[in-house]
């Protein structure tokens, strides 16, 4: 049986300009510029050209633009997936999309399912309806948007064929600081009730809104151990190595995925 290398993600906790693509795309290539060779995963938080704006009439990518561009030239340079969140218009739609760029040039989306009506997301965008489960390297991986942290259903980890679903789960966040310890601690819970290595990366500064965010970013594995934690409220890029090894000894040993209940989302 072919052993599965240890994976190396690495979390961009960075600020946002207000519904500036360039000067967004600017500053984070600015940011990763020196992670060739040293990482397999580069992980941006939600709306990462834009910030978590709800402007509709200027401030969006399409899949032929130029983030869509910045997104394959950057995987390809740095020999990495590049991943995280845009605006997308499509169809005359508007999509929280999720975008994991490989560096050949090969794409996935996943649009994401929880609109935060809270913020009145639901009145211009539309819900995705299908999870995204990526097989790189060995590893199944399922990302998530945000506000999805907060519903445990869809994200449950399940058996397929007596494999888990998933082994990574990935959030890619505008979670503002007021609440930043359901943030925490809901993270800490969906690594260890899925017995997953999880990834959370969220911004940092004051928005277009006047909304802060204190980031928060960080990396936890499936005992609920955190691997790596971003300073507070600033820029930061925070690293781990996943255990593969580690992960499937673990669910050998304490087998919860067994006793899982079984359901369907409708």
């Amino acid at each position: 049986m072919k052993s599965i290398p240890n994976l190396r993600i690495s979390l961009i906790q960075t600020s946002l300009f207000w519904e500036d693509r360039q000067q967004n795309l600017s500053h984070i290539e600015g940011l990763i510029g020196g992670l060739k060779g040293k990482t397999d995963i580069i992980i941006l938080p939600e709306m990462f050209s834009s910030g978590f704006s709800m402007n509709t009439a200027s401030a969006y990518d399409t899949m032929e633009g130029e983030t869509m561009d910045w997104l394959r030239n950057m995987a390809q340079s740095l020999a990495s997936v590049i991943c995280g969140s845009i605006k997308v218009k499509e169809k005359q739609k508007f999509y929280n999309r999720f975008i994991w760029m490989m560096p050949n040039g090969d794409w996935q989306k996943y649009d994401k399912r929880h609109l935060f009506s809270f913020a009145e997301e639901d009145k211009y965008f539309t819900k995705g309806e299908e999870k995204l489960l990526i097989e790189y390297k060995g590893w199944k991986i399922s990302p998530l948007i945000c506000y999805d942290l907060r519903f445990p259903v869809w994200s449950k980890n399940t058996l397929i064929n007596g494999a888990a679903e998933y082994d990574l789960l990935i959030y890619t966040a505008n979670w503002p600081e007021v609440r930043k310890v359901a943030w925490q601690s809901l993270l800490l819970a969906r690594a260890i009730e899925n017995q997953s290595f999880v990834a959370g990366v969220n911004r940092v500064g004051v928005d277009g809104k006047m909304i802060t965010y204190s980031g928060d970013s960080a990396i936890i594995n499936p005992y609920g151990a955190y691997l790596s934690e971003a300073q507070n409220g600033h820029e930061d890029i925070i690293h781990a190595e996943l255990d593969y090894a580690l992960l499937t000894d673990f669910r050998k040993k304490f087998p919860v995925l067994n006793d899982a209940d079984h359901f369907t989302i409708k």
